[in-house]
């Protein structure tokens, strides 16, 4: 059975720069992701995740700033270092850095980006955004799309 075709979705990707840092995925091209953690809406969100779907990948403590762009290239699968099911993965692909790194402090200033589920609890590790969401957070990372181009 396949799925209907539909468009990208846009996420952000939390992690904790001292566990992993995005400049590896950036060394390697293209990772396995298994750092959503095992919390049930971490689960219930990267279950939603397709291929094609672009991630924002935040960096938490010290820095508390978006970091990079990245492309979701596998759709979710069970992760192979797990004896038990329960965990997932995707496979991301490495995109670009952010021209200018935007702060969580940023982030809370822009009455846009307040229904953001991440906004209210920066300690997940997966959050979704709406394309406008998406565009305001690059927008404000200097990334600003042009006619007939579109946003990465």
């Amino acid at each position: 059975m396949t799925r209907p075709v539909t468009r990208p979705h846009h996420w952000l990707l939390a992690v904790d720069p001292r566990i992993y840092h995005w400049d590896t995925l950036f060394v390697k091209g293209k990772e396995m992701w298994r750092h959503a953690g095992s919390k049930p809406d971490a689960l219930r969100q990267m279950k939603q995740m397709r291929r094609g779907d672009r991630a924002l990948c935040y960096h938490g403590k010290p820095e508390y700033a978006l970091y990079a762009i990245a492309a979701v290239t596998r759709d979710p699968y069970p992760d192979p270092h797990d004896p038990t099911p329960k965990h997932l993965v995707i496979d991301l692909r490495a995109l670009e850095r952010l021209p200018r790194q935007v702060t969580l402090a940023e982030l809370r200033e822009q009455r846009p980006l307040r229904k953001v589920k991440f906004m209210k609890n920066p300690r997940m590790t997966i959050s979704p955004l709406t394309d406008e969401e998406y565009s305001e957070i690059l927008r404000l990372a200097g990334i600003v799309a042009s006619p007939g181009i579109p946003l990465p």
